[in-house]
């Protein structure tokens, strides 16, 4: 059965539905359950007529009660033998590319994004399956990790420039916002993530870090003064030891170019600052998350990934084979 989000499925009565999601629909009717593709309107808060109705399977509903019921039955209805994946982070500039690319590959995969406002959803489309949450609060996150197979985490503190500063003329300042820093964001919040999705059952983690975490002083570590990189690292060390299948991504500099030219790299330990391959464009590691799923040689790995320029080398087609040279667990 094809999920309510996206991909067409069969008509589902209300017996059936009954029976199959726990018995919130009381089976006192005949009616068919609407064809799901015509329930996949972009905006959740602008259904379609033969979904919102104020009497919709008999009941009379509140606006947002209707959402709510809507909202479980798309849950419900995420294809069984299709692994269900959570993007966190969905919002952000690789985790809006994540995320689409999940929706893209809907006949293989469940996508799922969360984020943390209202706004941040309606930004990246407003579909239902987008969940509005907050990773410093474990208990506004779960509703998204619930049923979830896998957990692509892309969320991170974000440093912000000082008003006045003048980058062509001196060094920027940078701070973070009260509440933000990369101690609450990059280690507390993804621990937060950790322990929810290890609760819940979630057979694979892909945490997407930095290059740089072995070096205290880093450049990055100083900005606002937030020791971004050693968060991060202290995080990825608690998924190591969480005993769930991880994938952890060390990505270089993110680069706002199109992906699928390139030949990737992977390396240990940051060797690869010490090359001339630093860099890679975001939309290659947000399918290097996709393609973690895939392969088992990309579990209980942690590397450091990069790509040669545009033109050099041969664009990274073999997945398998690229996760098969990684040998590192930490």
């Amino acid at each position: 059965m094809g999920s309510l989000v996206g991909v067409g499925g069969p008509l589902l009565s209300i017996h059936q539905c009954h029976r199959k999601y726990g018995g919130w629909l009381a089976p006192h009717t005949s009616s068919t359950f609407p064809d799901p593709s015509s329930c996949s309107s972009s905006s959740f808060y602008s259904l379609p007529s033969s979904c919102s109705s104020s009497s919709f399977f008999g009941f009379t509903w509140s606006a947002d009660k209707r959402r709510r019921r809507l909202r479980e039955v798309c849950v419900a209805m995420a294809d069984p033998n299709k692994p269900t994946i959570l993007v966190t982070g969905a919002a952000g500039r690789t985790g809006q590319i994540v995320y689409k690319k999940l929706k893209e590959c809907s006949e293989q995969f469940n996508g799922r994004g969360l984020v943390r406002t209202p706004e941040s959803k309606q930004k990246i489309g407003g579909e239902d399956d987008v969940f509005v949450g907050d990773i410093r609060d474990a208990d506004s996150i779960a509703p998204a990790i619930q049923g979830a197979d896998v957990l692509i985490i892309l969320t991170s503190a974000v440093p912000k420039m000082k008003p006045g500063s003048n980058p062509a003329k001196e060094r920027p300042e940078f701070y973070f916002e009260e509440g933000a820093y990369p101690e609450q964001i990059d280690w507390l919040g993804h621990k937060n993530e950790i322990d929810v999705a290890k609760a819940a059952g979630v057979k694979q983690i892909v945490l997407v870090g930095s290059m740089g975490g072995t070096n205290p002083n880093h450049p990055l570590n100083a900005l606002g003064n937030g020791n971004i990189l050693i968060w991060k690292r202290k995080a990825e060390q608690y998924l190591a030891d969480s005993g769930i299948p991880y994938t952890i991504i060390r990505a270089g500099g993110l680069l706002d170019k199109p992906g699928g030219n390139r030949e990737l790299i992977v390396g240990k330990d940051d060797e690869l600052l010490q090359t001339e391959y630093k860099s890679i464009p975001r939309p290659d590691v947000a399918e290097v998350c996709i393609q973690a799923v895939r392969y088992e040689e990309a579990k209980f790995k942690a590397f450091d990934l990069a790509s040669k320029p545009e033109g050099f080398g041969t664009p990274t087609a073999d997945f398998r084979a690229l996760f098969a040279q990684v040998t590192t667990r930490f």
